[in-house]
């Protein structure tokens, strides 16, 4: 069977080889099919038929902003175990272990990754689309994805190892600041929620099954598929992939309870948290937008102009260039199903800690008064255009793009037209986002180690 492996991998490898003189060109033409399924699952495809491979994700609405506050870390602990094992599922399907399922993967050539992230439970499957084994990768994922065995000592075992890496982390100032800066920023929201040792205690395999019971089912899930699929074979694909999971009598599922929205901040927050470390930590930011809000591609352009562009950016020029206070200094925006935060970040010597911050902030109000210049805007579209072939040029790339439009509601033609709409964008527009959002008078700012 490897040896078969290897053959059509190399197969594989020679088609991409001659795919990739037509690729960059090829991508913003291949059209995004969408349909639901007769189990509720909405699906997204697109036929890329170059290289004889695929690339899946399944997302559930099951992140870190469903954990219960007492329980944070309850959708990444789901996420974790779905690789620690399955259960049996008959006399020709043995419960599988950890050991079992990696042998298994590395027997088919495929792999398969689980993860939590703020919004969404996500599974992303990469196989070869020789039908036997593609076959044979969509059954041990079905099992993975619905048949998780949430063994309660390999449970402790994961706990364990987990809660050790979370004390090492809070030794770090980028950890601390961090922390802290969520927890402003956010409020009650679970938008703040980071797992701790207690809010890992608080979890037992009773409660990854019931996480998985409720929000892990077919009609709950969005498939984005990027290969050598026809539809037909995407709808097969989706039905074995979805076929372990419980499923309600019609396609109509239960609306899951909305999750609040994040807070505006009413006023400017300032923490200086003491810590023996030779940079100071500085992180200066507030609640940002949703990624559906159609300001998006303004602030995208305008941040980084700002401090998203690198050694490019506004803030770069101001704080390294000029003043020499910090190696690095960036900006970002951070949008999803509910309001991400805005955030600059910045490390400098803890004596030149208050100097950084008010530079910052000097920066940052003028560029919200003010917007960019116009030299500045055209060398922003100029690197974001001519590097958007850059982002679309694999099959993951491009299923990250098709993800985002699956996520957000956006037009199946979003990426056809990104280019134009970010070509037409002026000072004024980019301008008028920026005040819309930012309110440079009430932001959180949080030092780790500086000297007050």
């Amino acid at each position: 069977m490897n040896k078969i492996i290897k053959t059509i991998a190399a197969r594989a490898l020679l088609a991409s080889v001659g795919a990739i003189f037509y690729m960059n060109n090829a991508w913003a033409l291949l059209p995004i099919q969408h349909w639901t399924e007769p189990s509720g699952a909405r699906v997204w495809l697109v036929e890329s038929p170059a290289i004889p491979m695929v690339d899946v994700q399944v997302d559930f609405d099951a992140g870190a902003r469903r954990d219960p506050a007492p329980q944070a870390g309850l959708a990444a602990a789901a996420a974790l175990m779905s690789s620690k094992g399955v259960e049996a599922g008959g006399a020709d399907e043995p419960a599988l272990d950890e050991n079992d399922l990696g042998e298994a993967w590395a027997d088919l050539g495929a792999s398969l990754e689980a993860g939590a992230e703020r919004d969404g439970l996500v599974f992303s499957l990469r196989s070869l689309t020789e039908p036997d084994l593609l076959e044979r990768a969509a059954r041990l994922a079905a099992r993975q994805l619905g048949q998780p065995s949430f063994a309660q000592n390999v449970w402790q075992r994961e706990r364990a190892r987990w809660t050790a890496a979370i004390k090492e982390a809070d030794t770090r100032p980028g950890t601390v600041a961090t922390k802290a800066f969520a927890a402003a920023v956010y409020g009650g929201h679970p938008y703040g929620q980071r797992p701790t040792a207690q809010t890992l205690a608080n979890i037992e395999a009773a409660d990854l099954q019931a996480f998985h019971a409720r929000y892990l089912q077919a009609c709950r899930a969005r498939v984005s598929i990027v290969g050598a699929l026809t539809r037909a074979q995407a709808q097969q694909l989706v039905q074995t992939l979805l076929s372990r999971l419980p499923a309600p009598p019609s396609a109509d599922c239960a609306p899951l309870p909305a999750v609040p929205e994040v807070q505006p901040l009413e006023k400017a927050v300032q923490e200086d948290i003491p810590f023996a470390s030779a940079q100071a930590h500085v992180l200066i930011g507030q609640p940002g937008f949703v990624r559906r809000d159609p300001d998006f591609l303004a602030l995208l352009v305008g941040n980084h102009i700002l401090g998203g562009g690198g050694f490019t950016s506004r803030l770069t020029n101001e704080v390294r260039e000029k003043r020499g206070l910090s190696y690095s200094v960036g900006s970002s925006f951070s949008p999803g199903l509910n309001a991400g935060a805005f955030v600059v970040g910045l490390q400098t010597r803890p004596d030149q800690a208050a100097q950084a911050v008010r530079v910052t902030r000097d920066v940052l109000k003028r560029f919200v008064e003010e917007g960019p210049t116009e030299a500045e805007l055209r060398a922003a579209k100029d690197n974001l255009i001519g590097g958007f072939a850059l982002r679309i040029d694999s099959n993951r790339k491009l299923l990250a793009n098709v993800v985002n439009i699956a996520w957000n509601g956006l037009p199946l033609d979003y990426l056809e037209h990104w280019t134009d709409r970010v070509q037409a964008l002026t000072v004024a527009d980019i301008r008028a986002a920026f005040q819309r959002k930012l309110q440079p008078a009430r932001m959180v700012t949080v030092v780790v180690g500086g000297q007050p």
